[in-house]
């Protein structure tokens, strides 16, 4: 019998396996996607309370994946790599991540890591850089992202962004919450990103 663990890594399959993109194709045919499960403690947070509208603004294709998230929010490992001691207390209220599959996921998975940011309305994620590649599919739009030295720039749902190893990014929300799904690889899976723009742009 399934649980909602395999549903929710079928669902993240499935959306990631529908984006129209080499970079992501090539990613998900290079994933082994018979993982073993991990058993966790459920972890719930502030931002899941932003889930019902990412769930309204989710476009058709992350829908089905949004809504899951948000009907099974209280069953699911959510976590956080800052405190307010690095961005204040209403950015953690705002925050939080779910690793799908990883080095601390719901399924094992030591080569790449899986899962989805949340970030609600009005916050700023400053620049910060980390040695694992990184992939990022926001799944809803309005959130400006900016890469390097560059400008911020909206960024449509469904849109592929690419942050090469140790190249500084950063993202403002406005008035809409953020759902992102990521995928790290080629790196520390666990690490804690570098705040500041050290990284080449």
């Amino acid at each position: 019998m399934p649980t909602i663990f395999d549903e929710l890594l079928g669902r993240f399959h499935a959306y990631l396996a529908g984006v129209d993109n080499d970079l992501v194709a090539d990613e998900v045919a290079r994933i082994g996607w018979d993982m073993p499960a991990r058993s966790l403690e459920p972890r719930a947070l502030a931002c899941l309370g932003h889930l019902e509208r990412i769930a309204a603004l989710a476009p058709t294709d992350a829908r089905q994946l949004a809504r899951f998230v948000a009907d099974h929010r209280n069953e699911l490992r959510w976590g956080q790599s800052y405190s307010a001691a690095d961005f204040g207390q209403g950015f953690v209220d705002n925050y939080g991540w779910l690793e799908v599959f990883g080095t601390r996921g719901h399924f094992v998975n030591d080569a790449v890591a899986g899962g989805l940011l949340i970030l609600g309305p009005d916050i700023v994620y400053p620049d910060h850089h980390h040695i694992a590649e990184e992939i990022y599919i926001p799944l809803t739009g309005g959130t400006e992202w900016r890469m390097g030295e560059g400008d911020f720039h909206i960024r449509d749902a469904g849109e592929v962004i690419h942050h090469a190893s140790n190249v500084s990014h950063a993202m403002r929300t406005g008035k809409e919450p953020l759902m992102a799904l990521y995928l790290w690889r080629g790196g520390p899976l666990a690490q804690k990103s570098i705040i500041g723009s050290g990284g080449r742009g």
